[in-house]
């Protein structure tokens, strides 16, 4: 029997969820997603000292610079590895910020054009909160693709599919660490997981009402629960959990099917006031979105310590 990694390849898009330039070319994901702590973990990497001692020479004293070029760097490398396409977040203190977050993205996808690469192969990963989604909804009317991170509600999900945003990333194992931490257990059936129930109502409410937006399940904490959404539009997974899956020849069983019955969920277009009240209303979507935007800012930080380390 072929590997339960290649079952589900013909199932489902496979995502390199890493910025590893070598566990990319080992591993050869269709696409590849990075944020900050795993550009932080890329560019600790003793190959990468000259890269980084030579940006910073050509950016004195401005460490955001040299953090975003070094963010296009990997970028870039990733997308020789690839036939897909790559998600570079935004500096997640921009992400109560629309103007800012569509600015920085414009940045981006430019340095990235200068590099001679294609802005059809550059996803940019914003925040899911209310002024990142209305900057990834201006971002797509101008071309460029948005992929919605940190989403842990079916509001967030809601208001991204009537932004036509490209593609969104729900959360699966931080939601469920927030319910084994919440009903105090130290393992939970994946029939009653939270997070991988969260990524079935949001798929089946996109296929339901015809939205082309696509849904990435991501932030996994087992094999398991990577099987549990056999057939969601793309999987990013990391490489140790991909390993696994290679060696595995476990048949795996389509999970989600495009018009396959669910359950009924009533099409909503949210205004700003209605998802802030639904936000509000949601204890998980509101404690994980503010806690990962302030970790991604915390690893952003990490960086930068490390970077003036290597001036100073």
């Amino acid at each position: 029997m072929t590997s339960s990694l290649n079952q589900l390849k013909m199932m489902t898009t496979i995502v390199a969820d890493t910025g590893d330039l070598q566990a990319i070319a080992r591993l050869k994901p269709v696409d590849a997603t990075t944020n900050p702590s795993l550009i932080t973990k890329a560019l600790s990497a003793p190959q990468m000292q000259p890269i980084l001692i030579e940006t910073l020479k050509k950016y004195t004293n401005d460490i955001d610079a040299v953090i975003d070029e070094l963010t296009i760097y990997i970028g870039s490398e990733i997308l020789k590895l690839i036939d897909g396409r790559v998600s570079t977040e935004v500096d997640a203190r921009l992400s109560y910020d629309t103007d800012g977050t569509i600015v920085k993205a414009q940045q981006f996808i430019k340095a990235y054009e200068a590099a001679g690469i294609d802005k059809k192969r550059v996803l940019i990963k914003i925040a899911g909160t209310w002024e990142g989604i209305q900057a990834a909804k201006a971002l797509e009317q101008q071309g460029i693709h948005c992929n919605v991170t940190l989403l842990f509600g079916l509001h967030q999900a809601k208001a991204c599919a009537d932004a036509d945003v490209t593609l969104i990333s729900p959360f699966v194992g931080r939601i469920l660490d927030w319910q084994k931490k919440d009903e105090g257990l130290d393992s939970i059936e994946i029939s009653r997981d939270k997070g991988v129930s969260s990524v079935k109502t949001i798929y089946h409410y996109f296929k339901q009402h015809g939205y082309t937006t696509q849904i990435m399940g991501a932030s996994f904490r087992s094999i398991e629960q990577i099987l549990a959404l056999a057939g969601c539009d793309l999987l990013t997974i990391a490489p140790d959990l991909l390993d696994q899956l290679a060696t595995m020849d476990v048949k795996v069983e389509r999970q989600l099917f495009p018009d396959m019955k669910f359950i009924d969920l009533k099409k909503q277009t949210l205004d700003e006031t209605q998802f802030a009240e639904q936000h509000a209303l949601d204890p998980i979507s509101q404690e994980l979105l503010s806690a990962g935007i302030e970790g991604f800012i915390q690893a952003r930080e990490a960086l930068e310590q490390t970077l003036r380390g290597l001036v100073n």
